[in-house]
């Protein structure tokens, strides 16, 4: 997923773990080289659960939170590997996350992985429900 999105924004992404001075440490699912650039993903496929938009809403704070201590503040992306897992967090949605996030500037990005891949995450998907 990061290598999808990083192809989209002309950046390298690599997960990486920022320290703040005060001693917090914040791992980051994708990151670029000059730090203008924080990504979290989620690969799930499908609509998701109650729980896991929660899920999605924790990283994408941890996400903006980290960015106010970057000078200057990067872009962030929150990077979904379907349009059904998606869909509560794009502004089409209506929904208040969908909203917070436009406004504290979340960029949804949505990127197509291989089929391959895509089964892999779903087959994973189904032993987890077991």
């Amino acid at each position: 997923m990061l290598d999808l999105l990083g192809l989209q924004l002309g950046v390298a992404l690599e997960p990486t773990r920022i320290d703040v001075a005060d001693g917090t440490r914040v791992e980051v699912d994708g990151v670029d080289a000059e730090r203008t650039v924080l990504v979290e993903c989620w690969a799930h496929q499908g609509p998701p659960k109650v729980a896991q938009k929660h899920k999605v809403l924790a990283d994408t704070l941890k996400l903006t939170w980290i960015a106010t201590k970057i000078e200057p503040r990067p872009r962030l992306y929150l990077c979904l590997a379907d349009p059904l897992a998606a869909k509560p967090f794009l502004p089409t949605s209506k929904s208040w996350a969908a909203y917070a996030l436009r406004d504290l500037g979340v960029t949804i990005a949505v990127v197509d992985l291989p089929s391959e891949v895509r089964d892999g995450v779903r087959a994973a998907q189904l032993r987890q429900y077991r």
